[in-house]
């Protein structure tokens, strides 16, 4: 099978148990997974068998990046006047009635451009949460979607179903019946989750949010995620009206809402959890329940600077995700790692949190939050998803210390991506989809959402 080598890096950054760097580093990639990685001299009796030798000088070289909580729809809505200066609630309530226009081919087409966005920033696994299906619209939209840009995906069946006649914030045309959301559940994880190391593609179940569907739907979705085997998702504590809708509408805190329905535990990770007091990080901590960070997006919303550094050190496994592009309005890891690492400091002091801890929770964090023991590092037998950023253009060069560097001066965009030892990204420019194809089909639906609202 073909062999791929990676080297002259200046360095390899392994992201391993060791925290392994290597200067002059090389990777080798073969049938999917790395088959070494060492010093360039080290693996030089491969070069005679490579198929393919890339150069790697003046790169720092990672695994790929794990983005763990996206909504993938919401690409087509960056921006939007009247929602650009709202808090969550009030967000949301702006943004719905747009996304209840949404066709197959709006997600398609928005799934695609996210997708893209990411691949070109280093990601190679995303999770996504689509949480409404207007018009047709189903998961296997942004499933299809992303085969085309040829990164790892964790699609998540979203849903709600308490609309506003019931006390809940989505207008009821959005709502679905609860039955039928089980049901699709069931459909889209027979069809497409992949239990197996190396998987391109698995699905998990992810109710929207405590104030958007009913306590039983939470329930029975943890039953039926344990039954099937997959993991479970939604937001929590997200900020202040969340906590205090909690209270009020279930008369307790969100993690002991969790708790009390099954919705905690290594096979459950919760997005946000800004507003987490003690007693929840040392619940999620105890129970293993990951958490997705998503600073960016914290911060465009008001929402508080989540207590990350409290989380890590108990325990919680801790990942990153950029969230939706309606609350971010970009989605670069790299830039989701700063801003961690900013908010930490600007928080807690110079010293609260590191580039190093930043670019792990970017990696293995990851990982460790979306159940991929196999993805994370750079180490034999694990998949071959690598990043190769080049250091020595503009807005990098200068950093003196390459990898603390990557975070705090960061290149642009990756320059070569591959997943499952496959180019994804080469030379700063997509392999798979032309971004023209991708950026026509976006045009074509943003342009009919606009003139149609």
């Amino acid at each position: 099978m073909a062999l791929t080598l990676i080297r002259n890096a200046a360095v390899v950054a392994a992201m391993d148990d060791a925290g392994s760097e290597i200067a002059g580093g090389a990777v080798a990639l073969r049938d999917g997974v790395v088959l070494a990685v060492g010093t360039t001299a080290e693996l030089t009796p491969l070069a005679g068998h490579a198929d393919e030798i890339v150069e790697a000088a003046g790169c720092v070289v990672t695994p790929g990046l794990i983005n763990t909580h996206h909504h993938l729809y919401q690409t087509l809505t960056r921006a939007l006047p009247g929602a650009t200066e709202a808090s969550l609630f009030g967000w949301l309530k702006r943004l719905y009635p747009v996304w209840a226009r949404y066709t197959p081919d709006d997600v398609f087409a928005a799934t695609q451009l996210g997708l893209a966005e990411l691949a070109l920033s280093g990601c190679s696994l995303s999770s996504d949460h689509l949480y409404l299906f207007p018009n047709g619209v189903t998961l296997d939209d942004t499933i299809h979607a992303a085969a085309g840009i040829g990164v790892r995906f964790h699609a998540t069946r979203g849903s709600m179903s308490v609309g506003e006649s019931a006390g809940g914030l989505p207008p009821d045309s959005l709502v679905e019946r609860e039955d039928a959301i089980l049901a699709d559940c069931i459909r889209v994880i027979d069809r497409f989750h992949d239990a197996a190391d190396g998987a391109m593609v698995r699905v998990g179940v992810a109710p929207c949010s405590p104030f958007s569907v009913s306590r039983e739907l939470m329930r029975d979705a943890a039953l039926l995620a344990r039954d099937k085997g997959v993991m479970l998702h939604t937001h929590l504590a997200e900020d202040a009206d969340d906590v205090a809708f909690s209270l009020e509408r279930f008369g307790c805190r969100p993690g002991q809402y969790a708790e009390e329905l099954g919705w905690t535990g290594p096979d459950v990770w919760h997005a946000h959890c800004v507003q987490l007091d003690h007693g929840e990080i040392d619940l999620f901590a105890r129970s293993k329940t990951g958490v997705a960070h998503c600073p960016g997006s914290n911060c465009r919303l008001g929402s508080g600077v989540a207590p990350v550094r409290a989380m890590v050190d108990a325990g919680v496994p801790v990942g990153l995700g950029v969230d939706g592009s309606a609350s971010n309005d970009t989605a670069n890891l790299l830039g989701e790692a700063r801003q961690a690492l900013l908010l930490q400091r600007v928080t807690h002091g110079a010293t609260a949190f590191a580039a190093r801890e930043a670019l792990r929770l970017a990696t293995r964090g990851g990982a460790a939050v979306l159940g991929r023991p196999d993805l994370g590092q750079l180490k034999p037998g694990l998949r071959a998803d690598v990043a190769v950023w080049d250091m020595a253009d503009i807005a990098s060069t200068g950093a003196w210390d390459l990898v603390a560097g990557l975070v705090l001066a960061p290149p642009v965009g990756v320059r070569d991506l591959f997943v499952e030892g496959r180019a994804v990204v080469r030379r700063g420019d997509l392999v798979q989809s032309p971004r023209a194809s991708i950026l026509a089909a976006a045009r074509r639906s943003l342009d009919r959402l606009i003139a149609t609202g």
